[in-house]
Parts: C-alpha cells; sequence; structure tokens
C-alpha cells in the first residue's frame, strides 16, 4: 500500500494521539474516527444499564473531554 504525507496543526495532531488507540496507526484513528455513522441506530442500547452508572458514565466522559480540551490549550 502506498503512503502519502499530509500537514496538520500540532493542536489536531495532539487531539489525534488522544484519541488513538494503542495497537492503532495514525490511519488507522482516521479511519476509525470517518467511520461513524448515525446515532439514531443506537437509540435505545443503554436502556438496561441502572441510572447510577449512566450518570458516572457521564461523568467520567465529562473529565475526558475537560483533559482533552485544557491538552490541546497548553
Amino acid at each position: 500500500m502506498t503512503s502519502k504525507n499530509i500537514s496538520i496543526t500540532e493542536d489536531i495532531y495532539n487531539l489525534l494521539s488522544l484519541l488513538k488507540l494503542e495497537d492503532e496507526s495514525f490511519s488507522d484513528t482516521i479511519r476509525r474516527l470517518m467511520k461513524r455513522s448515525d446515532l439514531t441506530g443506537c437509540a435505545g442500547l443503554w436502556s438496561d444499564v441502572p441510572e447510577g452508572e449512566l450518570e458516572l458514565l457521564a461523568d467520567n466522559i465529562g473529565e475526558l473531554r475537560n483533559r482533552a480540551r485544557e491538552s490541546l490549550e497548553g
């Protein structure tokens, strides 16, 4: 497979690094992120999860977003 070089800003590189899974290349990460589909197919998937667990999950996601934002802001 051939490869191409692209230029990205440091903040985007840092964001990709945060989103990159341990066993992924950056190409794999970009491919995974671009394959995201319509979320309406996910409706109801969390209906059997207890409310307390959903709140904990939401708190953890918020914390991760804040840390990602702080790292991008330097």
